[in-house]
Protein backbone atom coordinates (compact mmCIF):
# COMPACT_ATOMS: atom_id res chain seq x y z
CA UNK A 1 0.00 0.00 0.00
CA UNK A 2 1.72 3.50 -1.08
CA UNK A 3 0.65 6.00 1.65
CA UNK A 4 1.34 9.59 1.33
CA UNK A 5 3.55 11.15 4.00
CA UNK A 6 1.06 13.30 5.94
CA UNK A 7 -0.75 12.96 9.81
CA UNK A 8 -3.06 9.97 8.48
CA UNK A 9 -0.35 7.72 7.23
CA UNK A 10 1.64 8.56 10.62
CA UNK A 11 0.22 7.18 14.78
CA UNK A 12 2.39 7.85 17.98
CA UNK A 13 3.76 4.19 18.48
CA UNK A 14 5.19 3.57 22.27
CA UNK A 15 6.43 0.30 21.21
CA UNK A 16 6.31 -2.81 18.27
CA UNK A 17 6.81 -6.78 19.54
CA UNK A 18 6.47 -10.11 18.15
CA UNK A 19 5.15 -12.17 21.01
CA UNK A 20 2.36 -14.57 22.04
CA UNK A 21 -0.67 -13.13 23.42
CA UNK A 22 -1.45 -13.80 27.01
CA UNK A 23 -5.22 -13.25 27.73
CA UNK A 24 -8.56 -13.81 26.58
CA UNK A 25 -10.07 -15.45 23.85
CA UNK A 26 -6.75 -15.65 21.41
CA UNK A 27 -4.09 -16.74 24.53
CA UNK A 28 -0.95 -18.66 22.86
CA UNK A 29 -1.61 -17.21 19.63
CA UNK A 30 1.32 -15.76 17.78
CA UNK A 31 0.61 -12.18 17.85
CA UNK A 32 2.76 -8.84 16.30
CA UNK A 33 1.58 -5.98 18.88
CA UNK A 34 1.12 -1.81 17.77
CA UNK A 35 0.99 -0.31 21.36
CA UNK A 36 -0.26 3.24 21.06
CA UNK A 37 0.73 6.42 23.00
CA UNK A 38 -2.58 8.34 24.31
CA UNK A 39 -4.89 7.54 26.53
CA UNK A 40 -7.73 9.58 28.79
CA UNK A 41 -9.40 6.73 30.42
CA UNK A 42 -6.83 6.62 33.88
CA UNK A 43 -7.18 3.48 35.55
CA UNK A 44 -5.14 3.33 38.71
CA UNK A 45 -4.09 0.34 38.57
CA UNK A 46 -2.96 0.38 34.67
CA UNK A 47 0.21 -1.20 33.97
CA UNK A 48 1.83 0.91 31.18
CA UNK A 49 0.81 4.62 32.74
CA UNK A 50 4.20 5.35 30.35
CA UNK A 51 1.39 5.37 27.48
CA UNK A 52 -0.88 8.24 28.31
CA UNK A 53 0.91 11.08 26.49
CA UNK A 54 0.83 10.54 22.99
CA UNK A 55 3.28 13.27 22.71
CA UNK A 56 5.79 11.31 24.71
CA UNK A 57 5.93 8.99 21.92
CA UNK A 58 7.41 9.18 18.27
CA UNK A 59 5.16 9.10 15.41
CA UNK A 60 6.05 6.23 12.85
CA UNK A 61 4.78 5.81 9.40
CA UNK A 62 1.60 3.47 8.96
CA UNK A 63 4.03 1.67 6.15
CA UNK A 64 6.25 1.11 8.39
CA UNK A 65 4.48 -0.88 11.23
CA UNK A 66 2.51 -2.98 8.45
CA UNK A 67 6.42 -3.61 7.19
CA UNK A 68 7.57 -4.94 10.84
CA UNK A 69 4.37 -6.94 11.28
CA UNK A 70 4.56 -8.69 7.69
CA UNK A 71 8.41 -9.44 8.36
CA UNK A 72 7.66 -11.00 11.48
CA UNK A 73 5.60 -13.79 10.05
CA UNK A 74 2.30 -12.77 12.19
CA UNK A 75 -0.56 -13.86 11.40
CA UNK A 76 -2.23 -11.98 13.62
CA UNK A 77 -1.72 -7.85 14.67
CA UNK A 78 -3.02 -6.66 17.78
CA UNK A 79 -4.02 -2.97 18.17
CA UNK A 80 -3.60 -1.77 22.25
CA UNK A 81 -2.51 1.02 23.93
CA UNK A 82 -3.45 3.17 26.10
CA UNK A 83 -6.35 3.86 24.66
CA UNK A 84 -6.05 3.15 20.45
CA UNK A 85 -9.13 4.25 19.45
CA UNK A 86 -8.35 8.12 20.57
CA UNK A 87 -6.50 7.86 16.60
CA UNK A 88 -8.44 7.17 13.81
CA UNK A 89 -7.43 3.44 13.00
CA UNK A 90 -9.41 3.41 9.50
CA UNK A 91 -5.97 3.51 7.36
CA UNK A 92 -3.89 1.11 9.53
CA UNK A 93 -5.96 -1.22 9.34
CA UNK A 94 -6.91 -0.95 5.64
CA UNK A 95 -3.12 -1.64 5.37
CA UNK A 96 -2.69 -4.74 7.60
CA UNK A 97 -5.67 -5.89 5.35
CA UNK A 98 -3.85 -5.70 2.52
CA UNK A 99 -0.67 -7.90 3.78
CA UNK A 100 -3.11 -10.42 4.18
CA UNK A 101 -2.70 -9.70 8.56
CA UNK A 102 -5.73 -10.06 10.98
CA UNK A 103 -6.67 -7.40 12.75
CA UNK A 104 -7.20 -7.29 16.68
CA UNK A 105 -7.83 -4.52 18.91
CA UNK A 106 -8.06 -4.03 22.74
CA UNK A 107 -10.00 -1.10 23.39
CA UNK A 108 -12.24 -0.01 26.52
CA UNK A 109 -14.92 1.05 24.02
CA UNK A 110 -14.55 4.87 25.17
CA UNK A 111 -14.42 6.30 21.84
CA UNK A 112 -15.70 6.02 18.63
CA UNK A 113 -14.73 2.59 16.70
CA UNK A 114 -12.96 3.21 13.28
CA UNK A 115 -11.16 0.29 11.39
CA UNK A 116 -11.63 -2.59 9.53
CA UNK A 117 -11.80 -5.57 12.36
CA UNK A 118 -11.21 -9.29 12.58
CA UNK A 119 -11.76 -9.39 16.33
CA UNK A 120 -12.50 -6.42 18.90
CA UNK A 121 -11.86 -7.18 22.43
CA UNK A 122 -13.58 -4.35 24.75
CA UNK A 123 -12.31 -3.77 28.46
CA UNK A 124 -14.54 -1.23 30.01
CA UNK A 125 -13.16 0.83 32.90
CA UNK A 126 -15.20 2.25 35.32
CA UNK A 127 -12.72 5.79 34.85
CA UNK A 128 -14.44 6.45 31.91
CA UNK A 129 -17.54 4.29 30.55
CA UNK A 130 -17.78 2.84 27.25
CA UNK A 131 -20.01 3.61 24.28
CA UNK A 132 -23.05 1.57 23.66
CA UNK A 133 -22.27 1.33 20.07
CA UNK A 134 -19.29 -0.04 20.62
CA UNK A 135 -20.04 -2.62 22.95
CA UNK A 136 -22.53 -3.70 20.37
CA UNK A 137 -19.91 -5.01 18.28
CA UNK A 138 -17.58 -6.36 20.62
CA UNK A 139 -16.53 -10.19 20.32
CA UNK A 140 -15.35 -10.35 23.33
CA UNK A 141 -15.84 -8.43 26.86
CA UNK A 142 -13.01 -8.59 29.42
CA UNK A 143 -13.41 -7.46 32.50
CA UNK A 144 -10.70 -6.74 34.66
CA UNK A 145 -11.61 -7.67 38.88
CA UNK A 146 -10.00 -5.51 40.68
CA UNK A 147 -12.29 -5.26 44.15
CA UNK A 148 -15.94 -7.24 44.83
CA UNK A 149 -17.37 -4.42 43.35
CA UNK A 150 -16.28 -5.43 39.65
CA UNK A 151 -18.46 -8.82 39.35
CA UNK A 152 -21.68 -6.71 39.48
CA UNK A 153 -19.74 -3.97 36.66
CA UNK A 154 -19.73 -7.57 34.70
CA UNK A 155 -23.05 -8.29 34.80
CA UNK A 156 -24.05 -4.95 33.61
CA UNK A 157 -22.00 -4.88 31.02
CA UNK A 158 -22.98 -8.56 29.69
CA UNK A 159 -26.28 -7.38 28.93
CA UNK A 160 -24.95 -4.63 26.47
CA UNK A 161 -23.38 -7.08 24.62
CA UNK A 162 -23.79 -9.28 21.64
CA UNK A 163 -25.71 -12.80 22.77
CA UNK A 164 -22.58 -14.31 21.20
CA UNK A 165 -20.11 -12.05 22.38
CA UNK A 166 -17.60 -13.96 24.56
CA UNK A 167 -17.46 -13.15 28.11
CA UNK A 168 -14.09 -13.19 30.20
CA UNK A 169 -13.30 -12.31 33.92
CA UNK A 170 -9.27 -11.60 34.64
CA UNK A 171 -7.16 -11.19 38.10
CA UNK A 172 -5.73 -7.33 38.29
CA UNK A 173 -2.34 -8.65 38.65
CA UNK A 174 -1.27 -7.23 41.67
CA UNK A 175 -4.86 -8.09 43.17
CA UNK A 176 -4.46 -12.34 41.95
CA UNK A 177 -4.32 -13.76 45.04
CA UNK A 178 -6.81 -12.14 47.12
CA UNK A 179 -9.82 -12.15 43.79
CA UNK A 180 -9.14 -15.35 41.95
CA UNK A 181 -10.81 -17.57 44.37
CA UNK A 182 -13.64 -15.28 43.75
CA UNK A 183 -13.82 -14.88 40.33
CA UNK A 184 -13.29 -18.94 40.34
CA UNK A 185 -16.54 -19.20 42.66
CA UNK A 186 -18.44 -16.33 40.01
CA UNK A 187 -17.63 -18.75 36.86
CA UNK A 188 -18.79 -21.69 38.62
CA UNK A 189 -22.54 -19.91 39.54
CA UNK A 190 -22.02 -18.00 36.06
CA UNK A 191 -20.39 -20.42 33.48
CA UNK A 192 -21.45 -18.31 30.70
CA UNK A 193 -18.22 -16.65 31.84
CA UNK A 194 -14.51 -17.76 31.72
CA UNK A 195 -11.22 -16.94 33.15
CA UNK A 196 -8.79 -15.30 31.40
CA UNK A 197 -5.34 -15.01 32.75
CA UNK A 198 -2.39 -12.93 32.12
CA UNK A 199 -0.10 -16.16 31.05
CA UNK A 200 2.17 -14.12 29.20
CA UNK A 201 3.48 -13.00 33.32
CA UNK A 202 3.18 -16.22 34.21
CA UNK A 203 4.98 -17.13 31.92
CA UNK A 204 7.56 -14.24 32.06
CA UNK A 205 6.91 -13.86 28.36
CA UNK A 206 7.98 -10.15 27.12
Amino acid sequence: MNLTNNDEAKLPLMEHFYTIQGEGFHTGRAAYFLRLGGCDVGCVWCDVKESWDAAKHPMHSIEQMVSWAKNSGTEMCVITGGEPLMHSLDTLTKALKEAHIETNIETSGSHTLSGTWDWVCVSPKKFKSPLPEVLMEANELKIVVYNKSDFEWAQKHAQLVKPNCKLYIQPEWTQREKVTPLIVDFCKSNPNWHISLQTHKYMQIP
